[in-house]
């Protein structure tokens, strides 16, 4: 029996919620509420009691989440900001577009985040912030980049984009560094109807010039306090987000179940080809993305799309490979393990509604690759 399998259903998602997400999106058309207002702060308020946050403010995109981090802490021209070099784009984008400049480094072989010691030999007097990235769900080892960059007064910054839920030796991702940088884009374990983010703080003055940098550094009407931006999130973006919030936990938990199926069908299939994701001691795995790594990965890849598989590469190139980056300096060879993971890393279907028979599917035409 032929049984597809895409790289993710929204539908399987909105389908048992459906009524209520209407309710949500007809509850803000009839209070024509669409800029802030109490759908914004209700979810701001959420957020901080079901996530531990102490601090929660919606903004427009998680991108726009590491753009206002940047602004918040005064970073621009002349200073520098230590980035992996394998993540998605905004992470080092943003930094260009504050005037600043990213120094990139290398990820761990195993967890795909940043290398550690790396970003910390990289520190110069120039070095401002650094943003370790909670890549695909699992959370960097933030307790040197910490250390180091407390001792120097240096901020960090976690994007923690695909992160919602995480936990770090039992602290909640976003409450670690000055500021945490998080996504609702639809694909997120936590996604919204549209591009939607928020941050965090446990800072009262930083989330105070968060506040102010997301309308234009407005306090009260028109009068302006300093040079932000428009990085609100819309009132309906915040209803459908908070019919969705209590139901984070239970996504997750079906996530890290599909997480534990596939290692024990690959196990069964006994694919020596296949490297399965490590999950870090005292670290919470979200599995925002479930990523393997396999040699051949764009063939497989081809022969898993013929199958109706869905799959998706994150990221084939990295940073200081991208043209728009050829300005820094770096050539190819420069950070092997992250060109390598470019290389041979595959983003197989994870959502928490996937079935049993779907996830064997998956591993079934995988192993119809290798083994013919």
């Amino acid at each position: 029996m032929f049984v597809t399998v895409p790289l993710l259903d929204l539908q399987a998602q909105y389908t048992p919620l459906r009524q209520a997400l209407l309710d949500a999106v007809t509850r803000v058309c009839d209070s024509q509420r669409f800029i802030g207002g109490p759908e914004v702060e209700g979810l701001e308020r959420e957020l901080c009691a079901t996530l531990g946050y102490p601090y929660a403010l919606g903004l427009s995109s998680g991108t726009d989440a590491v753009l206002a981090a940047l602004m918040a802490l005064g970073i621009g021209p002349g200073d520098e900001v230590i980035t992996p070099t394998y993540s998605f784009f905004a992470t080092a984008g943003c930094v260009v577009r504050v005037g600043a400049t990213p120094v990139l480094v290398d990820s761990e072989a195993d967890t795909f985040n940043i290398d550690t010691r790396a970003a910390i030999a990289a520190i110069t007097p120039r070095t401002r912030a650094i943003i370790p990235v909670h890549l695909f769900g699992q959370p960097a080892e933030m307790a040197p980049i910490m250390d180091a960059a407390g001792r120097r007064g240096i901020a960090v910054i976690e994007d923690a984009a695909q992160a919602i839920g995480c936990t770090y030796h039992g602290k909640a991702v976003g409450t670690i560094g000055a500021v945490g940088c998080f996504s609702f884009f639809p694909s997120k374990n936590l996604g919204a109807f549209g591009d939607a983010g928020f941050v965090t703080a446990t800072d009262a003055g930083i989330a105070k010039t968060l506040r102010l940098i997301r309308t234009h550094g407005m306090e009260p009407k028109y009068y302006h306090h300093i040079v932000g931006a428009n990085f609100r999130i819309d009132a309906m973006q915040a209803a459908v987000l908070r019919v969705k919030l209590p139901h984070l936990a239970s996504w997750t938990a079906g996530r890290q179940k599909n997480a534990a199926r596939y290692r024990a069908l690959f196990a069964a299939a006994e694919l020596a080809e296949v490297t399965l994701p490590v999950e870090a001691p005292e670290r919470t795995h979200i599995y925002n993305q479930f990523v393997i790594r396999v040699p051949k990965r764009d063939q497989l890849r081809a022969h898993l799309d013929k199958q109706g598989i869905g799959t998706e590469v994150y990221y084939p190139v990295p940073f200081h490979l991208q043209e728009c980056f050829a300005n820094l300096g770096y050539k190819k060879g420069a950070f092997p393990i992250a060109e390598a993971a470019a290389n041979d890393s595959l983003a197989l279907p994870i959502y928490p509604e996937l079935t049993e028979a779907q996830q064997s599917a998956v591993v079934s035409g995988i192993r119809s690759f290798y083994r013919g």
